[in-house]
């Protein structure tokens, strides 16, 4: 297949390790052919770089923010960019039209712009034919502005919830307007999508789901433990609704002393977490940041996964904990309901809720049959429909313009 399209990932920091589903994809796309170029805002902090796919990805990575700061690069992009006044002042346009609101707004879109002649330059040097950006926030300003500069097109993936709360802060309107394609990560996500956009620009909105490697976790090694063990996976910070867990964990824990959990991954509200789980003794674990590896072998040695979370696009981390034969307790969030069945796969409760997250512990403590069951269950949901390498497939129909126009496209054939 040599006539793919050699194709740009843009995030704001890559590798990142909360976002090891972008590194997948590209990794998946790359196996069926496409020539991938990865490109990021930021650098990320050697924390960020947890496994030796994570140290490939962090070397070939073109980083902008670092190139813009040597004034040579910088006016070379610039003088670059004027050869072409036409985009050139398109683009001042579109910059304008949708900087985020008030003076602060104005000043961050101005470095957006900065940002988008460095990137231009870059992706014309590297032959590089489509861009496409994960989150319609910062990063996909920059591709915005990119493309208007470049002429090279550009797509997005929409997760939310971040942007779906702020629509207008950040244009999604214009950027779907402007957009080749717009990947939506569940049927919840195109819905918002299609009211922040114009319907004539309805059919761009396709369906592409994050996903994962289902034999990664099915091959991870279970270790024979006693009591019963929840995992939660995930970023340390309040919009995860951990104080709620602890709270319900500890209430849990009174009548059943031989619960245990363990919490995988970093954050600003680690502090205060370890703090109220200090009473707990041993029953509570922090793990910090796992490699991808690592945390299959966490998903594996734990009984559930419990995502307390007050707000989630589709978290991939449920696709994991799924794949590995998991059950889940999570709350009914946006697209949670597209991936977990109430009851089947896994308990859904209500956000915050502390007495019902403390009710679904217990009864998933309480009946290690029904783990297994809704484990099995959850397992085929994800082989169906959450296998990255037929979502990637799927968004590699839409950059080399071989789908059908489904809102689920066909997936590409793989390269021979």
């Amino acid at each position: 297949m040599s006539d793919l399209p050699r194709v740009a990932y843009l995030t704001s920091l890559f590798p990142a390790a909360s976002h090891t589903f972008i590194l997948r994809e590209v990794t998946a796309l790359r196996e069926l052919g496409f020539e991938i170029v990865t490109a990021s805002v930021r650098r990320p902090a050697a924390t960020h770089l947890i496994g030796p796919e994570e140290h490939a990805a962090h070397d070939s990575t073109f980083y902008i923010i670092e190139a813009g700061k040597n004034p040579v690069r910088m006016l070379q992009a610039l003088g670059s960019a004027l050869a072409t006044p036409a985009r050139f002042f398109k683009a001042l346009g579109v910059a304008a039209r949708t900087a985020p609101p008030g003076m602060k707004g104005a000043l961050k879109q101005i470095a957006y712009f900065l940002e988008g002649l460095v990137l231009s330059r870059h992706l014309r040097s590297q032959g590089v034919q489509h861009l496409h950006v994960h989150f319609a926030d910062p990063p996909a300003n920059v591709a915005m502005l990119t493309s208007a500069l470049s002429g090279i097109p550009f797509s997005y993936t929409l997760h939310g919830p971040a942007e779906i709360y702020e629509p207008h802060t950040w244009s999604l309107r214009e950027k779907t307007a402007q957009a080749s394609f717009v990947a939506c990560i569940s049927h919840f996500c195109r819905s918002q999508a299609m009211y922040f956009s114009d319907p004539a620009h309805w059919d761009k909105l396709h369906i592409i789901h994050c996903g994962v490697i289902p034999e990664r976790y099915e091959a991870a090694q279970t270790t024979e433990t006693t009591g019963t063990n929840l995992v939660f996976v995930g970023r340390l910070t309040p919009i995860k609704g951990l104080r709620v867990l602890m709270d319900a964990f500890a209430a849990a824990h009174a009548t059943r002393p031989d619960l245990t959990l363990t919490l995988v991954g970093d954050g600003d509200d680690r502090a205060h977490l370890e703090a109220m789980a200090a009473p707990l003794g041993d029953a509570v674990r922090f793990l910090g940041f796992q490699s991808q590896q690592g945390v299959a072998d966490a998903l594996a040695a734990a009984d559930a996964l419990v995502l307390p979370s007050f707000a989630e696009g589709l978290p991939v981390v449920l696709m994991e904990a799924l794949a590995a034969g998991k059950p889940v307790i999570c709350t009914q969030l946006a697209g949670v309901g597209e991936l977990v069945e109430d009851g089947v796969s896994g308990f859904i409760v209500p956000a915050s809720d502390a007495k019902a997250l403390t009710a679904r512990i217990h009864d998933m403590a309480d009946d290690a049959d029904r783990r297994a069951d809704m484990g099995a269950r959850g397992r085929e949901k994800v082989r169906a429909e959450f296998d990255v390498r037929h979502e990637a497939a799927r968004i590699g129909a839409l950059f080399a313009g071989t789908h059908d126009g489904k809102i689920r496209p066909d997936p590409i054939k793989r390269s021979s």
